[in-house]
């Protein structure tokens, strides 16, 4: 046999296992998702057993030091390859490292003098098998980046308390006022009765969000975030359960949860909620009988779990620095912000209050 195409193929197999390790640990050590880590781990294992028979005549082929490539790649990549910008392109640029090894490795298996040891639909499955998993890996990703994003002001765009008002323009003064978060939120039967019209508005909301780089979030209802393709849904202690929820909501989605408890919010972290909201920290008109857990309580909680702590339930500017004192990442509001003439300027003092408050902790 000509050593060529064992040259080639230790060259890409080398390429291909570089490349799926790098993803591993992204996944590993970067994501800390294990499903994802042991998916790519298998993959690279399968690879390594495929080719083990020609592991022996591999190495005696191997003469990196005559590659005329790699002269080649030296003097051309600093001149023309782009840095990598974030994670996404470090996941993006070695998946395709590997796929395009994939490939090289299925069509010189087709060969007659190499087809009795490779296996070329093999290589195939693993090539398709990966594309999957970038995805799946830049989603994840996107997850994470989404929940990093779960700090500063959350408004929740109560309909029952718009009264009538335009939900673009109450959104678009929240926006410019410096929210990073807005959660569309419709407690009546009007969903059940009118979904359509519904859709169309958070519709709105969600391309409103988008253009303004700011996170949105539909309360409840799982359908309507899918449909809506929003950035996460948020659900109660009533709601569908969390496992039933991140198991049908794409892997980039993040699912926050209401809870009044310690061992809610444990469970909740346990079983894959992105952030917590707790809650009712003061006395609130905005949700009749609401349970008030105090300030004590989200400290505590800052105490035992990892997850994004969000503080919701009668919090206004005489009391928003207290809650953002005590550990909350994250402040949601209502009627401090939609009770309020100036929409705009009621959150740009709620957020300067929390900076303060903010400067003050860090001072100390």
């Amino acid at each position: 046999m000509s050593h060529q195409p064992m040259r080639i193929i230790d060259a890409n197999l080398n390429r291909a296992s570089e490349g799926l390790r790098v993803l591993e640990d992204v996944a590993r050590f970067l994501l800390n998702d294990a499903e994802l880590s042991q998916r790519l781990r298998t993959l690279r294992h399968d690879l390594a057993r495929e080719t083990k028979s020609l592991s022996g005549g591999l190495l005696s082929q191997r003469n990196s030091g005559h590659d005329v490539g790699a002269h080649i790649v030296a003097s051309y990549e600093p001149e023309t390859k782009q840095p990598l910008q974030d994670l996404s392109g470090l996941v993006t640029a070695n998946a395709k490292r590997v796929e395009e090894s994939l490939r090289v490795l299925e069509e010189l298996a087709k060969l007659p003098e190499i087809s009795s040891m490779l296996n070329s639909a093999r290589f195939e499955q693993m090539r398709f098998a990966l594309y999957t998993l970038e995805r799946d890996l830049i989603s994840r990703i996107s997850r994470r980046d989404k929940v990093e994003g779960m700090t500063g002001l959350y408004a929740i765009l109560d309909r029952q308390f718009l009264v009538g008002r335009d939900e673009m323009d109450i959104a678009g003064q929240i926006i410019k006022g410096g929210a990073r978060i807005i959660q569309l939120r419709d407690k009546s039967r009007f969903y059940r009765d009118k979904k359509g019209e519904l859709l169309l508005v958070a519709r709105k909301l969600k391309e409103l969000c988008s253009q303004a780089d700011v996170l949105f979030i539909i309360n409840d209802y799982l359908d309507l975030a899918i449909a809506v393709d929003a950035d996460g849904l948020h659900v109660g202690q009533e709601d569908l359960p969390l496992p039933v929820i991140r198991r049908e909501l794409p892997i980039d989605k993040i699912v926050g949860c209401s809870v009044t408890t310690l061992s809610q919010a444990t469970k909740a972290q346990a079983e894959g909620a992105d952030y917590i909201a707790v809650g009712s920290i003061f006395p609130t008109a905005t949700k009749k009988g609401a349970t008030v857990v105090g300030v004590d309580m989200l400290k505590e909680l800052k105490r035992t779990v990892s997850t994004p702590l969000v503080a919701i339930g009668g919090i206004n500017q005489n009391n928003i620095g207290e809650v953002v004192s005590a550990g909350a990442d994250a402040v949601a509001v209502i009627s401090a912000v939609l009770g309020e003439g100036d929409v705009r300027g009621a959150v740009q003092e709620l957020i300067a209050k929390m900076d303060l408050a903010k400067e003050e902790c860090q001072s100390q």
